[in-house]
């Protein structure tokens, strides 16, 4: 081809060198141009259109990086040939919409997933952030693959402290978030079953079979899993909450821990993964030691996470490894990086071992009994102490309350949506079997809603349920 005749914006358009790029790929794309066809010496084009020899130059190198063109020795460039796609047989569907946010379309919502960004310690964080950013760069680089060990140490030792946890920092792995030590764990035991409380947390349940894990639901009762039920279940790990079992609130008595533990003894390969998703939260009683501290024998999976007591988005899990499991785990996963950022690891880390985690806790465990309390008082004001039974309030950051009214959950929960106020029914947590859930009872968090919140919550509700 002799020459080209692109129309190219010189004031305030895109770069020249760029528009003639473009204009050639339209045109082999279009098949004007067409395969072993010669493009225009630069010098003639440049000459063609007034421009520098240079911008052609850099439109012809672009096309030939991109396979478009080929220089050949004293024949310039040529066109490549390049097979057109077909159209498809069937249109592109459409972007699927995303689930909307829930947050913020309810007037009061007791979710169960938040906490109240109000009582975040944004003054320590903020100091020990740019302290941390301005002494550390080594921080930039790769470390640990388990994690920092010193932040593996802090949390070694607060876990033997609050929950007598009995562990080393070499047994600690940190990872961003639970969903994430949860998928580790499947894909370490992808081989074998694991047992998930019915009813109970969806989310774990649906991490482990989107790791092609197979899972089996066993149901609760009043003390936690039922261990007879587990060991009909031919499953080798047990997923339990025995701390505060969600969402019913059951706190898991020592004899069903001794049978759990005894069940995990029974046979080899066998462990139970105690996740103690929120024990830091306990009112009325004394902390009721970790499933971890009574086991003698390397069968518990210790895993938490800092979602409940710092904040959700930060997405910095841990789990404590039995000794027994700690080789094997680090062939499978030698090769994996810490998801966690090291500069969040040691604000963190810093956060524990100079005092701030402990006060920090005192005030949330002021601040949500002051809201448990302030919840409890208004269910039992608007519903009067026979017309509503609460479960599960002596530790946690939700409750259950069940309204023995003659509506059913369905009705409470659509009267509660109408007026504004989100609650979850208690049966939406029921994998399996959902007509063994106890009737008219919805599931309420009070750790995003403040006192005066919790009582217009409720203000509202008893105009909806009654």
């Amino acid at each position: 081809m002799e020459s080209f005749t692109p129309r190219l914006v010189r004031t305030g358009g895109a770069p020249l060198y760029r528009q003639l790029y473009a204009y050639i790929v339209r045109e082999i794309t279009a098949g004007t141009l067409a395969a072993g066809e010669r493009l225009p010496s630069k010098r003639r084009l440049a000459a063609d259109l007034q421009v520098s020899v240079s911008t052609v130059e850099t439109a012809y190198q672009m096309l030939a990086a991109e396979g478009y063109v080929q220089a050949r020795a004293r024949s310039g460039f040529t066109v490549c040939r390049i097979e057109r796609l077909a159209a498809p047989e069937r249109p592109v569907p459409a972007l699927p919409a995303e689930a909307p946010d829930p947050h913020g379309r309810w007037r009061y919502d007791f979710a169960t997933g938040s906490v109240d960004t109000a009582l975040f310690p944004f003054k320590t964080w903020a100091r020990l952030q740019r302290e941390t950013l301005t002494a550390h760069p080594e921080l930039l680089n790769h470390g640990p693959r388990q994690g920092d060990m010193a932040l593996r140490a802090a949390i070694a030792k607060h876990l033997h402290a609050y929950r007598g946890v009995v562990c080393a920092p070499e047994q600690v792995v940190v990872g961003a978030g639970i969903e994430y030590l949860v998928g580790l764990l499947a894909r370490l035991f992808s081989e074998s079953m694991f047992a998930v409380e019915n009813p109970g947390y969806a989310r774990t349940a649906r991490v482990l079979q989107n790791n092609g894990v197979r899972t089996v639901f066993v149901p609760v009762d009043e003390h936690g899993m039922q261990v007879d039920a587990l060991a009909q279940s031919g499953a080798q790990l047990a997923y339990v909450t025995p701390s505060h079992q969600f969402p019913t609130g059951a706190t898991m008595p020592v004899a069903r821990r001794t049978a759990l533990l005894r069940w995990a003894r029974e046979a080899p390969e066998r462990y139970v993964i105690e996740d103690d998703y929120d024990s830091e939260f306990r009112y009325d009683t004394r902390p009721i030691p970790s499933l971890q501290g009574l086991d003698g024998a390397g069968r518990v999976i210790y895993v938490s996470t800092f979602s409940k007591s710092v904040a959700p988005s930060m997405r910095i899990g841990y789990m404590v490894l039995p000794v027994p499991l700690l080789q094997r785990y680090r062939e499978e996963y030698s090769l994996y990086s810490s998801t966690v950022s090291r500069f969040e690891q040691q604000i963190l880390c810093r956060f524990l071992e100079e005092g701030h985690f402990a006060r920090h806790l005192n005030r949330l465990r002021g601040a949500y009994r002051a809201r448990r309390d302030a919840l409890l008082e208004a269910l039992y004001e608007a519903f009067g102490r026979n017309g509503v039974t609460v479960r599960g309030s002596h530790t946690g950051l939700h409750l259950l309350a069940t309204l023995p009214g003659g509506k059913t959950e369905a009705q409470l929960m659509q009267a509660a949506a109408e007026c504004g106020v989100h609650v979850n029914g208690l049966s939406s947590y029921y994998m399996e079997h959902p007509e063994t859930c106890p009737p008219a009872t919805v599931v309420l968090g009070f750790s995003e809603l403040d006192e005066a919140d919790l009582r217009a919550a409720v203000a509202l509700l008893k105009t909806a349920w009654r």
